[in-house]
């Protein structure tokens, strides 16, 4: 009987610290996706420092191999990066270099190759150093002017280096992206196939007595724009709330309009990161419908507008 009892004490309590881990767990994770929002939002509103610093303390906090890491280091780094081209063009020179600074810092802890790829395109357009000569007769003192042009030289090629940086790894981020939605779609393709080939075939109908009339091809009808019309909108409410599965459902059905009506798409968005990832999403999309259809998509960023897709039909089917 003391055995029996002392066995469900010890089933109880064993049952009681994974529900209690779990539930920790829970919590941990949802706390640290509202902490992520507070970083994308301080960055939005051009608090850099304070979101510098919660994203620091995540990184303490969150698993090494979270994504969001990096994702929100990028992001931070750009906005650095469009701040320092912004107090250049404003003739401050000195505020520009150290705020380049801070980008080039946040764009290197944003991923080890990234940093590796800039600091070789870095020094390769760095002037190389000059071999010391002999004394030469004192010259005049270079102008401060000339100085200051010297110095907003270098904080130009420093800058420029950091965004072509940038813009690499977004191309090569929004590269794998597609490829991974195209990866996904010929699993799901291939399940179905599997499934279909699982089927009874149906039995096919006796042929009719008279030779029936040869169907007239029926023109493709249109799931969301209206074909007579120069262009048509299609709101995308969904990638500002975060709503993958509602977007790649809606990008369906774009992309069968896209390819009945050979549409010209623009893509208008709020921010510079937003534009690849839904062309990757639409591209799979149509090269499913259409391996041979170019599709013609082109950004347009609008960050105080709602995201959304202007389609311009150029055939009516």
């Amino acid at each position: 009987m003391m055995n029996n009892r002392a066995y469900r004490y010890i089933a109880a309590l064993g049952l009681g610290l994974l529900l209690g881990e779990a539930h920790a767990e829970y919590w941990t994770v949802d706390e640290l996706v509202k902490e992520f929002n507070q970083v994308s939002a301080q960055i939005s509103q051009g608090d850099l420092q304070a979101a510098e610093a919660k994203l620091e303390a995540l990184r303490q906090r969150a698993p090494g191999n979270d994504v969001r890491l990096g994702q929100y280091q990028r992001e931070l780094a750009n906005a650095y990066l469009q701040r320092s081209r912004q107090q250049l063009q404003a003739g401050d020179t000195a505020a520009a270099s150290a705020t380049l600074a801070k980008g080039e810092r946040h764009l290197g802890a944003a991923s080890p190759a990234l940093k590796q790829q800039y600091s070789q395109a870095a020094s390769v357009a760095s002037p190389a150093p000059q071999v010391a000569a002999k004394a030469q007769p004192a010259q005049p003192k270079v102008s401060e002017s000339a100085d200051a042009e010297a110095r907003r030289q270098e904080t130009e090629r420093r800058l420029r280096e950091a965004e072509a940086a940038l813009a690499r790894k977004e191309a090569e981020r929004a590269r794998q992206q597609q490829l991974a939605e195209e990866k996904a779609a010929a699993e799901r393709e291939a399940r179905a196939q599997q499934a279909a080939a699982k089927r009874p075939e149906p039995v096919a109908p006796p042929p009719p007595v008279a030779a029936a009339k040869i169907a007239e091809p029926v023109a493709p009808r249109a799931q969301l724009i209206d074909p007579a019309a120069p262009s048509s909108i299609v709101p995308l409410p969904m990638l500002d709330a975060g709503d993958r599965e509602a977007l790649r459902d809606l990008l369906d059905r774009v992309a069968a309009d896209v390819v009945a009506f050979g549409c010209a798409v623009s893509l208008e968005v709020r921010e510079a990161k937003d534009y690849p990832f839904v062309a990757a999403l639409l591209s799979a999309r149509i090269k499913k419908l259409d391996p041979g259809f170019a599709p013609r998509l082109s950004p347009v960023y609008k960050p105080d507008q709602e995201p959304r897709l202007v389609l311009s039909p150029q055939r009516n089917g």
